[in-house]
């Protein structure tokens, strides 16, 4: 199963720069990386990027991210799925841009359902 993770372009840049990250100033502050799913990720993006352009979607496969991800009740009391350890980029299964038109985010083919 993809779960999703939105980064500004700074977020992705440094990520691929250093290998690992834990996360946006907001992981950071939680003390886990946030992640969505399909079903929850454009309602992420709609309330916590609201006009923001020059973001990436990352791709990662939950099963390879081990015990470390953790399923938690969150927004609506729905599970989203967090990640207690750092990020590393041999996580991410893909990274696309996630372009602002019209304002909305135009998520790639496939990634909503």
């Amino acid at each position: 199963m993809l779960i999703y993770k939105i980064f500004r372009a700074e977020e992705w840049a440094l990520l691929r720069a250093a290998g690992e990250t834990a996360g946006a100033p907001v992981d950071v502050a939680d003390g886990y990386v946030h992640f969505s799913t399909a079903a929850q990720v454009a309602e992420t993006a709609a309330k916590h990027f609201r006009g923001e352009s020059d973001l990436f979607l990352l791709g990662l496969e939950a099963d390879g991210l081990g015990d470390k991800l953790v399923w938690e009740a969150s927004r609506g009391g729905a599970l989203f799925p967090h990640l207690y350890r750092p990020l590393r980029l041999d996580d991410v299964a893909w990274a696309q841009p996630l372009p602002l038109e019209g304002g909305q985010h135009r998520f790639p083919a496939g990634v909503l359902s």
